[in-house]
């Protein structure tokens, strides 16, 4: 199996707020950004696997700002850490608020993992990431930690 570049499979996906969205402040739900962040992060794993994906976890979701009706929001995402058969996505989603001439910024970041499954269902393996910078591998050292620690959280659930 081939090793594939953190640059193949990276994605921003953008979509514009609409009242639907929203909760009765004009705030949009929580959930709805998550919904966005969580398809945006799929895209990206199905483009390194080439496979069907299943989300596995979601991690360190940390919103910083509220997101408004009429927003235009984009979830930057790229892998930064790649197992046997999973897959972490960080996702940096940003806002801008077309009305003003101001730059983009940081509403809310996470981590998604993501499992590459077959036709039933199974986990299956999925192409090693080829780390290509500096940058790349202290993420990929973050991204695995993470999963470690999960692992072990998993075995020893009292914990």
């Amino acid at each position: 199996m081939n090793c594939k570049t953190v640059k193949q499979s990276k994605v921003i996906v953008g979509s514009l707020m609409q009242p639907v969205h929203a909760n009765t402040l004009g705030n949009i739900h929580g959930g709805e950004i998550m919904k966005l962040m969580d398809n945006a992060g799929a895209i990206v794993a199905m483009r390194h696997s080439r496979e069907k994906v299943v989300t596995a976890r979601a991690d360190g979701l940390e919103f910083r700002t509220p997101v408004h009706v009429g927003n235009y929001v984009t979830c930057s995402c790229q892998l930064t850490f790649v197992g046997n058969t999973s897959m972490e996505v960080a996702i940096t989603v940003m806002i801008e608020d077309l009305k003003v001439e101001s730059p983009p910024i940081v509403a809310l970041t996470g981590y998604f993992t993501y499992v590459a499954i077959d036709s039933w269902g199974k986990p299956i393996k999925v192409p090693k990431l080829e780390i290509s910078n500096e940058e790349e591998a202290k993420l990929f050292e973050e991204g695995k930690q993470r999963y470690l620690k999960y692992k072990e959280l998993k075995k020893n659930p009292e914990n």
